[in-house]
């Protein structure tokens, strides 16, 4: 298979959001409450499941973490390995699915895993994994596409007139994340939302500087939703022995 080319189409697609005005402050406000939900990485083990083009692993990995970078999309493997050779950071990359995740048990302090439920098949046992393979008393943080918003709105539009992306896209609320997790068998910590503005440039400007401030009130009207939620040291059953 060749890749070099769906990986430009790719590559140049994520640079064009990137280099606009909505998508400098749209990114960046979805990471300040990715790191913020996160908290420190310095050192710690990270799993970025949907790494992408490995846009937030590198930033991730520059934070001090120790981070591998998992896709189904081997396109997207290789552009993220085009990255770390780029901005000279140190990434694991691995081409695997988020369902049935290549590792053992316990084997991150934290997972991250950023507009990637949407997307597959099973959601419910992509969150298990996760936790699977997460440390006891370690962190997962999601973040997802939130269905009632203008963003999600417009993408549905979209998918109406035959764009396979949004088409086969799960848009979910913050009481849908909470139930993956809490079926998992983790324990829900914080939900918060960001970008409450339609997807356009000035709006973005205007409502920027309360945005996350919104984001504490409320998720309704979040185009991104983001849970954490930690892995219990103990199981259940297991204290008195």
């Amino acid at each position: 298979m060749d890749i070099a080319q769906p990986t430009e189409r790719l590559t140049e697609s994520y640079a064009r959001w990137r280099s606009s005005h909505l998508g400098q402050i749209t990114d960046t406000l979805e990471q300040q409450l990715l790191f913020e939900l996160l908290g420190s990485v310095a050192d710690k083990t990270l799993l970025d499941v949907g790494c992408g083009d490995g846009a937030l692993a590198s930033e991730l990995a520059r934070r001090g973490a120790i981070v591998t970078g998992l896709d189904a999309d081997p396109a997207m493997i290789a552009a993220a390995r085009q990255r770390t050779e780029i901005e000279g950071t140190q990434l694991r990359l691995i081409e695997g699915q988020a369902e049935r995740l290549p590792f053992d048990d316990a084997a991150f302090d934290c997972v991250v895993s950023v507009t990637v439920l949407c997307f597959v098949r099973d959601a419910e046992r992509a969150v298990a994994e996760m936790a699977r393979v997460l440390k006891p008393g370690g962190r997962l943080v999601i973040g997802e596409l939130g269905r009632w918003s203008w963003w999600a709105a417009h993408r549905r539009i979209r998918g109406w007139f035959g764009n396979s992306t949004w088409q086969a896209a799960m848009f979910r609320t913050a009481e849908d994340l909470r139930g993956l997790a809490d079926a998992a068998g983790l324990n829900v910590v914080k939900t918060r939302g960001a970008v409450h503005y339609p997807p356009f440039g000035t709006a973005a400007r205007l409502l920027a500087p309360i945005d996350l401030w919104l984001g504490q009130q409320t998720t309704f009207g979040s185009a991104f939703i983001a849970v954490l939620a930690t892995k219990p040291t103990q199981r259940v059953g297991e204290e008195n022995h």
